[in-house]
This record gives structure tokens, sequence and C-alpha cells, in this order.
């Protein structure tokens, strides 16, 4: 897909990929120049003391005995084990 560089340095993501992206208005992303690519992450903002409050919430779970070896690279990762455990 074209899409046309506007005035103030202004795009417009084609519909198709903000319905392919549940993409809202109001969404941030992180911008970034890789290989003189221009690339688009959406990402979610939080405020720090819901992550410090996630954070003791994640290394509770962490000292249950369940899961004490483990590593975990997200949230997502950490939820399915658990879930698996109680089965």
């Amino acid at each position: 897909m074209i899409v046309e560089l506007r005035k103030k340095s202004q795009i417009t993501l084609p519909k198709e990929i903000v319905k392919e992206l549940n993409l809202i208005e109001g969404d941030k992303f992180e911008i970034n120049v890789v290989n003189g690519l221009i690339t688009l992450e959406p990402v979610a903002i939080y405020p720090k003391e819901y992550l410090l409050k996630l954070e003791e919430e994640i290394n509770a779970l962490k000292e249950d005995s369940k899961i004490k070896n483990e590593a975990f690279d997200n949230i997502d990762d950490l939820m399915k084990s658990l879930k698996e455990k109680e089965k």
C-alpha cells in the first residue's frame, strides 16, 4: 500500500491495517528507522504505580513453589504456566 506524506508530516494508516490490528483513535506507537525503513509498533502505556503493583504480584507468584525455578519472558507465558499447573 502506498500512503502520502501530508502537511505537518502526517500520514494516514489505511483502513485495512487499522482493522487488522484492531487500532483505535488515540493508540500510541513506537517509531524507528531500521536499515532505512520506517517501522511503527503499537505500544501500551501504563502508569508507573500499575507497573510496580504488577511487578509485586509477579514476584509473589514466582515465590510460589509451583514456579520457583521457571523464567518467563512475559505475563502471558506466566499465566499459561499457572493454568497448566492447576490441571
